[in-house]
């Protein structure tokens, strides 16, 4: 197995970054030493030439002495520092070794979910709506599901201090715990990394010799959905209707059980009754 190169810390990158100041730095003085050579070299007396000659060594004199005044060096600094940081910072994470299987990854999903995406976007929208509706229809039970969440949570204010009291008296002893399960687990690992190898080879056998099976059975349950569909939608049809015809009939004994519950109770508050006049009698009379 390669191993994985380390990271640059941060002395190295201070380093490496004030070392591209000085260098930025001595290329301008020699960016400056050049320019006052042309300037020098391109110094007509006289000629078609000179005002050309002129206007361009005003403009490079007054280049270098803008980019020698101490605002251009820091910012040239400036500019420097963030392009060292985002190179030594950016650069081991692109040539790292880790980067190729992530880059992998990340274009294998993006291949095999596009497609699938595109797919559900219809009923992710019908979804999300019908979400959006069910979250406005019960709009009103907020604020008492807040009021309760808030409850709960004051009451285990107490039992989560009390417990973190608890934790904080008995660090030693869940320091030792932790090191006895350390040194119990640790041995293991090798071996369960062994296991798992061998698990994931065995499983994957597996999946390898039942897809065809699994395919030719889901290939036949197709086939026997397609072949079976008129009798399901004819048995969800007797359903429907079978419950459509029931409502009436129960709309209307419920009706009537509420009737008896009503005048039940009616009588029963009645005759337990203190202040109930003797004599009267109650009598309900269905609507």
């Amino acid at each position: 197995m390669a191993t994985i190169p380390s990271l640059p810390s941060r002395d190295d990158v201070a380093r490496m970054a004030r070392n591209t100041t000085d260098i930025t730095g001595q290329l301008l003085d020699t960016a400056g030493n050049i320019t006052r050579i042309a300037i020098n070299t391109f110094d007509p007396r006289d000629g078609s030439g000179a005002e050309v000659l002129r206007v361009l060594r005003q403009t490079t004199a007054e280049l270098a002495e803008a980019s020698a005044s101490p605002e251009a060096q820091e910012a040239f600094y400036r500019i420097v520092d963030t392009l060292t940081r985002l190179g030594t910072s950016g650069a081991p994470l692109a040539v790292h070794p880790v980067s190729e299987p992530a880059q992998a990854l990340l274009t294998a999903l993006g291949d095999s979910l596009l497609p699938v995406l595109d797919a559900v976007e219809p009923a992710v929208e019908e979804a999300a709506e019908a979400l959006g509706e069910l979250v406005d229809a019960t709009s009103p039970l907020v604020p008492a599901g807040a009021g309760l969440v808030a409850a709960v949570l004051l009451a285990l204010a107490p039992v989560i201090r009390a417990a973190a009291d608890v934790l904080r008296d008995s660090s030693p002893e869940l320091r030792r715990i932790a090191d006895a399960l350390t040194a119990a687990l640790a041995p293991l690992v090798p071996l369960q990394v062994a296991l798992a190898e061998r698990a994931a080879a065995a499983g994957a056998g597996v999946v390898r010799a039942a897809l065809p099976p699994l395919a030719d059975l889901t290939e036949a349950a197709a086939a026997g959905l397609k072949a079976g569909r008129p009798l399901l939608i004819a048995g969800e049809e007797f359903v429907v209707s079978g419950l459509e015809r029931l409502q009436p009939l129960l709309l209307v004994s419920a009706s009537r059980v509420g009737r008896v519950a009503r005048a039940g109770a009616v009588r029963v508050s009645a005759a337990v009754s203190p202040a109930a006049e003797r004599g009267v009698v109650v009598a309900v009379h269905p609507v």
